[in-house]
């Protein structure tokens, strides 16, 4: 159990049978009155954020989430798979469930998949990938004063912006948080 008064950013609660991440928190002490933690959670199953206001007294339990480190192999349709490199295991997982999370990963990459209660609900992609430019506008020489960028297509399909002199066929680094250039690779 862990009381409103020890709060913080990241952690998995359970309240009302809803597993929630805290996302933003504040105590709050007013003039006249007894003090508050207000709150910004998200739900951990469905993605959905709500604001909730807790006695710093009030103890909730803390939900555990599992974090595997798991191979994405391939996606067929709608359905993307993983392995678990250890049981070799192998998991298929509908769109929904990974969303944008695969945008920039390749398939032999690793992905850590998170559950609640063995219930899959998010896929998190390393937080640097290299990937290789296939599609952008030529640069010209000398261009590069001002610090512009170009659209660029990486070798998953995903479009980025990038500086005016990265060239067709080069390694780059992406944050995949953000989804931004980080530097040449």
């Amino acid at each position: 159990m862990i009381s409103a008064g020890d709060f913080r950013n990241g952690v998995t609660i359970e309240v009302e049978g809803v597993v929630y991440q805290i996302i933003e928190f504040q105590h709050v002490k007013p003039g006249k009155g007894a003090a508050f933690v207000r709150t910004k959670l998200k739900d951990v199953i469905n993605g959905g954020v709500v604001e909730k206001t807790f006695r710093p007294v009030d103890k909730y339990p803390q939900a555990r989430i599992d974090r595997k480190d798991m191979q994405y192999l391939y996606a067929d349709g709608d359905m993307y798979n993983f392995m678990d490199n250890e049981s070799y295991e192998q998991i298929a997982l509908d769109a929904n469930t990974v969303g944008d999370a695969l945008k920039f990963v390749k398939e032999n990459e690793v992905c850590k998949v998170c559950s609640y209660n063995g219930k899959v609900f998010s896929v998190e992609p390393p937080l640097f990938v290299e990937l290789e430019i296939t599609e952008t506008e030529p640069g010209f020489k000398g261009d590069t004063a001002t610090g512009a960028s170009k659209p660029a297509i990486v070798e998953t399909g995903a479009k980025i912006n990038v500086p005016l002199f990265v060239e067709i066929g080069e390694k780059i680094k992406i944050d995949t948080r953000t989804g931004e250039y980080m530097e040449r690779a």
